[in-house]
């Protein structure tokens, strides 16, 4: 049954395709990688990988590029991707090596595939968005064979830089002052933004333990390029254009007194990077 959240989700995706994309894919952690690259990384050997939330595709690509020559008969890897919006699995069709994974317009919580299809998947800044955590487990639990591996990126919040809490600074009054019909439903499970919680959730269904890192992800750049970044939430969304513009020349104006010598804006994000095998 699709969820008052999703309805959200799906709406939001729709006004806003490869949002996330272009909020996080510039940015990069102290080893050069970007959080999708880590994700990639994690799937090394894995031949038949799910995307969980594959948004705009970016991340399938990476994965279909990193693939070429694996697989059956060195056909590359089989890969998968669902999301919830098919506007952004449109846009996801248009990238290299991605027109060959199988797409698909679905729930977590009732995934279209056959058991032990997958031996990984991966999902990017969506599993602690998803309701009914626990089904959101076993299915993948379901679908991923013995010995398969999820990895996940998962929000962390503020990266210890102000731009970030700057805007939340901002914003805040915005949101709590808004009227009911242009607040957002809660999205997703408090217990996917820690280790302790994610073991919860995904112990039962027959993972181990977590492997847990948190990574500071530095989105420094232009001013143009730190408010798209920071202004990707969801809350945003159901503001009209007045307010959002407002809100925007304060933020880049005091923004400004913090800039590089070279005019870019400091800004950063933690996020958890969760992995956890099928036992």
């Amino acid at each position: 049954m699709t969820t008052e959240q999703e309805v959200f989700l799906r709406a939001f995706h729709a006004s806003h395709p490869a949002v996330t994309a272009r909020a996080m894919s510039r940015g990069r952690a102290a080893d050069g990688r970007s959080s999708y690259a880590i994700l990639r990384d994690r799937m090394a050997g894995r031949d038949r990988v799910l995307d969980l939330a594959c948004g705009d595709g970016l991340l399938l690509e990476l994965l279909a590029e990193a693939g070429e020559g694996q697989g059956s008969g060195g056909r590359g890897r089989e890969l998968a991707g669902l999301d919830l919006s098919a506007e952004e699995l449109a846009l996801a069709r248009r990238r290299p090596g991605v027109g060959r994974a199988d797409l698909r317009v679905g729930r977590a919580q009732q995934l279209p595939f056959q058991d032990g299809q997958f031996d990984g998947c991966v999902s990017h800044m969506a599993l602690m968005l998803m309701s009914d955590a626990e089904q959101v487990a076993a299915e993948l639990a379901r679908v991923l064979e013995p010995g398969g591996v999820l990895a996940a990126v998962l929000g962390g919040g503020p990266g210890g830089d102000e731009a970030y809490e700057r805007f939340l600074r901002l914003a805040r009054p915005l949101f709590d002052a808004a009227p009911a019909a242009k607040r957002i439903p809660l999205l997703g499970d408090r217990r996917l933004r820690s280790r302790e919680g994610f073991d919860e959730v995904f112990g039962p269904a027959g993972f181990g333990l977590a492997e847990w890192e948190t990574v500071a992800i530095d989105l420094t750049g232009s001013p143009e390029q730190v408010w798209e970044t920071v202004s990707g939430i969801y809350d945003l969304g159901l503001f009209g254009a007045g307010a959002t513009a407002e809100l925007r020349a304060r933020f880049e104006a005091e923004s400004a007194t913090t800039a590089l010598p070279d005019g870019r804006i400091p800004c950063a994000m933690r996020v958890h990077i969760a992995t956890v095998r099928r036992g």
